[in-house]
């Protein structure tokens, strides 16, 4: 994949390390639609829930299962693939909110160190879900849950780029890459209400940037309206499904990041109370 010519490399990191950080929980946002055909045990559903509460070798097991339980539906290696990359997150130390808001500490994060064995996992697994999806849309252009796993794949892709391997260039491709097939799917289905969180990742994170740097993103082909991002965040988060909590994070952050801390902490209390095992979300409500 080419990458997106950008006048300033440092200038851009603080950028790509919150453009990918929003990226991360796409993860979440599968719509449910095969939770009734399995066990509660046994369902997305279920791993989902397990990974929200950074329980990893359990979502891992469940996700494993799903796979077995359907190889042909390219949701399940991206879940995985999706468990891999966010417990590496988690032992990196980077699924902070204070990443999104402490300027001081963005320019002093070091490159991570990741682990081999995990990064060969996760890249076997999107590998995986890439071609079982672009087989799903070779049969049909509209198959919805291949277009979803393709949003998935590529909001992945650029966590790894851009938080692991500092890769920027590769990082804003990717989300770019991800909101173009979220606008495609809902081309097709309106309704596919966690979508929306991938154009609303583009359009805040980006958009919060400078004039000058808004007008040369936009020659790159990116989307850079802050309050279409906004807007786009608040369908999710009303209406989505799994990605319903991480929208209200992600407003959460929006919320820090323009001094309304009432909001924020209104949201986040309500995310402590639903996924009771994730510190991070207790942490930064403390810090409020």
């Amino acid at each position: 994949m080419p990458h997106t010519v950008i006048p300033s490399k440092r200038s851009f990191f603080k950028l790509v390390v919150v453009a990918s950080c929003f990226a991360t929980m796409l993860i979440f946002l599968d719509r449910g639609n095969f939770s009734a055909s399995a066990s509660d045990e046994e369902s997305l559903d279920a791993g989902f829930r397990q990974m929200y509460n950074l329980n990893f070798p359990a979502a891992h097991a469940i996700f494993e299962n799903w796979k077995q339980m359907y190889p042909s539906d390219p949701l399940g290696p991206t879940a995985n693939a999706a468990a891999y990359l966010f417990g590496e997150f988690e032992r990196l130390h980077i699924l902070e909110i204070e990443l999104f808001t402490d300027n001081d500490r963005l320019k002093k994060l070091k490159k991570p160190l990741p682990d081999p064995e995990i990064k060969a996992a996760f890249q076997s697994e999107i590998e995986k879900a890439h071609q079982m999806a672009s087989e799903a849309l070779t049969v049909s252009s509209e198959d919805t849950n291949a277009l979803f796993a393709r949003v998935l794949c590529d909001g992945l892709r650029g966590n790894y780029a851009g938080l692991i391997e500092k890769n920027n260039g590769d990082a804003l491709d990717y989300l770019k890459s991800s909101r173009s097939a979220a606008e495609k799917l809902l081309d097709i289905d309106p309704a596919y209400y966690d979508a929306y969180l991938a154009i609303g990742i583009e359009n805040y994170i980006l958009g919060v940037r400078s004039a000058p740097v808004r007008w040369f993103l936009k020659l790159s082909g990116a989307k850079t309206d802050k309050n279409e991002g906004l807007a786009k965040l608040q369908i999710t988060a009303e209406k989505g499904h799994f990605m319903a909590p991480y929208a209200r994070l992600l407003l959460a952050i929006a919320a820090i990041r323009d001094g309304d801390r009432k909001t924020a902490r209104n949201l986040l209390a309500d995310l402590v109370r639903e996924f009771p095992q994730n510190n991070l979300y207790r942490i930064e409500l403390a810090r409020l």
